[in-house]
């Protein structure tokens, strides 16, 4: 009996949501103006349902007109419900709609960290591809030199940082490859990119130590020696440098007739 009651009153509860219709941001009759849309939008986004919310923000970039100050929040909070659905790349094109559409708003700073965000996510390890993190460059770049007082500087500054440090890992790790192969003339190039483009990435001194033996395999020894002296330059104190390019002999004096 007890079963059989605890079923029925799950029904009842069941029973409204099951006869819920989907939500349509279409419906005339639900929202007949862009006011009473809009209020919905933002309920949707505040109660976590972003799928719903995407499909009314959208809408309302669609609805509102270009004056309407309500715009660039909806392509804002759209952005950020595609965000929080996963769907990253569609979030980074929206925040890139607003920084084209409102390029003066107050919120394109934020638009620019955020699709930089976005963009940077769907770089999900340094040996693939790095469109998308040259994407995510471009957006931190932009903001810092277009909005270099932004709050959102300083964390931009720390995201291409770390970007440096993936795209010195990924040009490393072309030139070993390439080392390993024997194909020295390609490794040279993919080592000296670590060491020109990103001096201050953590492989920039292993690229000096596979530089200098890509040159010694191929005896470019006029081209070793100077690396040797660079090197010597750029790290003293580091042993193993100290240890492959030892300072040259100093002559012995002449002694005195």
């Amino acid at each position: 009996m007890f079963k059989t009651k605890f079923f029925l009153l799950a029904l009842l509860i069941a029973a409204p949501l099951a006869c819920k219709p989907p939500f349509n941001p279409k419906d005339p009759k639900l929202y007949p103006t862009s006011d009473k849309l809009y209020t919905a939008a933002m309920a949707e986004y505040k109660a976590h349902r972003f799928d719903n919310a995407a499909k009314a923000f959208e809408q309302l970039t669609l609805d509102l007109s270009a004056r309407d100050p309500r715009l660039p929040l909806s392509y804002y909070y759209l952005a950020q419900s595609q965000g929080k659905n996963g769907e990253y790349l569609l979030a980074a094109g929206t925040y890139n709609r607003l920084i084209d559409a409102f390029p003066q708003d107050s919120l394109v700073d934020d638009a620019f960290y955020l699709s930089g965000r976005a963009y940077q996510h769907e770089w999900r390890k340094p040996q693939l591809d790095a469109l998308y993190g040259r994407s995510a460059q471009t957006a931190y770049e932009s903001l810092i030199t277009t909005f270099p007082d932004s709050p959102f500087a300083p964390s931009a500054q720390k995201e291409l940082d770390k970007l440096d440090e993936w795209f010195a890992e990924k040009d490393y790790d072309t030139g070993y490859l390439y080392l390993k192969r024997k194909a020295y003339d390609s490794a040279i190039i993919y080592f000296k990119d670590v060491i020109k483009l990103h001096p201050r990435a953590r492989k920039s001194r292993d690229a000096y130590l596979m530089l200098l033996e890509s040159y010694r395999a191929i005896r470019y020894n006029d081209d070793a020696r100077d690396l040797c002296n660079e090197m010597r330059k750029a790290f003293p104190n580091d042993r193993e440098i100290v240890k492959k390019c030892p300072a040259p002999a100093t002559p012995a004096a002449t002694p005195a007739t």
